[in-house]
């Protein structure tokens, strides 16, 4: 009997999969590949079910001979494995996103005489409403808060982008690349201080309150899915940060990374250059037991962010802190420095891991940015930050338009470099 191979992401079966399984099992021994939850959450939304579920869906399925895993977008690894004599798909992967995939995977059938077989897909909108509802779902705040968690136990490395508005906020969560088979977004945003002090025209001294940050998350929450993580500065004052976090969390926020430092928020960067004043680790710790108190879930990720090696107190400052901030119920540590060179942040990781294998590692490569994150996941580092970037590429772009026209006088030098208007209408949802 002839052999069949079949791939499907899908938590959501409707009649157009029933109808594609039973041709594919019309041509012989059905073998389905179903996406891995990293996998679908790459190109595709958070899924709503995990894999070991959606496998459940799938062996139920009339039809289906076996179940295994397809671990990449690409049907190359297990193509070449099992060798089917068909590969079933819908004719929808001949343009678009999807075109070289299907490219790799006739080049592939083609060495071994095997054949692909599409059908004509036909687009269901009672799916498209179901996939909306899903989505819709990943906002909802609960659902939302957990879901940085469960990327972590996912992912080898979760990134995450800045957003500091509801535009950016729709670049960080729909911009996508598909290469060498495998397709890659960004997992979560990153609401920074400093960006939204920068996008208001002020400081970055903590001027800018937090119902005004919080407003602007709530702008960004409302067109998107994905995670956030929250720069909360220093916490401020004990009392203060207490009913910060509170509302942080039940808005849906994933996670709030606090610095140990005390007194006028200055910026990291500056280092020693401007006066600045590490906490005591008793009183930080003080800190990180009082907001871990007042929250309601188990979801809601508290992370202490160590000021020592921007401060140049040494490795065993930041070391003896990260410990004892780790003892006092702080989620991840986040370790920073100033410095281009990445070795003491690499030090700092090989140290803490020899004493603790489990606690998440945050780091933001502003500085040290010639190291990519699959070198990060080699360091056993959890979370990458891409903490300012979006800011800092969007105020070089506006102000040479802004010269241009002044310039010449009237615009039309400056279009080719502006987006379409209508092309960024179409990135804004209209529910």
């Amino acid at each position: 009997m002839s052999t069949v191979y079949l791939s499907m992401s899908t938590d959501i079966i409707h009649g157009g999969h029933m109808n594609i399984i039973e041709k594919a099992a019309a041509l012989g021994e059905l073998t389905v590949g179903v996406l891995t939850d990293e996998v679908v959450a790459s190109y595709k939304r958070f899924p709503l079910l995990p894999y070991e579920e959606r496998v459940k869906i799938i062996e139920g399925l009339k039809g289906v001979k076996q179940v295994i895993p397809q671990k990449t977008l690409s049907y190359r690894e297990n193509l070449e494995e099992l060798k089917p004599d068909y590969l079933v798909h819908g004719d929808n992967w001949r343009e678009g996103f999807q075109r070289c995939i299907r490219e790799e995977a006739i080049e592939v059938l083609a060495s071994y005489g095997g054949i692909l077989k599409e059908f004509p897909y036909s687009p269901d909108a009672q799916y498209q409403r179901l996939e909306d509802a899903a989505r819709d779902r990943l906002s909802i705040p609960d659902v939302r808060r957990s879901r940085l968690k469960k990327l972590l136990e996912m992912k080898t490395t979760v990134n995450a982008i800045e957003a500091h508005s509801g535009l950016t906020g729709i670049i960080a969560e729909k911009t996508q690349i598909l290469e060498d088979g495998k397709a890659y977004q960004f997992d979560a945003m990153w609401v920074s201080s400093l960006c939204d002090s920068t996008a208001k025209g002020k400081p970055d001294i903590e001027l800018v309150d937090m119902s005004s940050r919080i407003s602007n998350i709530e702008d960004i929450m409302e067109v998107t899915t994905k995670p956030i993580i929250f720069d909360g500065d220093t916490g401020g004052l004990i009392e203060h940060f207490v009913y910060n976090i509170k509302t942080l969390e039940r808005i849906g926020v994933s996670a709030c990374i606090i610095e140990d430092k005390t007194g006028l928020k200055k910026n990291s960067l500056f280092g020693n250059e401007v006066a600045q004043t590490q906490d005591t680790i008793e009183h930080f710790c003080e800190k990180i037991k009082a907001g871990k108190r007042v929250l309601k879930t188990s979801d809601f990720m508290l992370i202490a962010r160590i000021e020592s090696l921007i401060l140049e107190k040494g490795m065993e400052d930041a070391l003896n802190r990260a410990f004892a901030y780790i003892e006092a119920g702080a989620d991840g540590i986040m370790i920073h420095s100033r410095l281009k060179d990445p070795a003491e942040i690499f030090e700092f990781c090989e140290k803490f891991r020899q004493k603790d294998t489990k606690t998440p590692i945050v780091v933001v490569p502003t500085s040290f940015n010639t190291v990519t994150e699959e070198e990060w996941a080699q360091r056993n580092v959890n979370i990458v930050i891409y903490a300012n970037q979006l800011t800092r590429s969007a105020f070089p772009a506006m102000e040479h338009v802004a010269k241009t026209i002044l310039k010449n006088h009237r615009a039309k030098e400056a279009d080719d470099m502006c987006m379409p208007f209508k092309d960024i209408i179409r990135l804004i949802p209209e529910e």
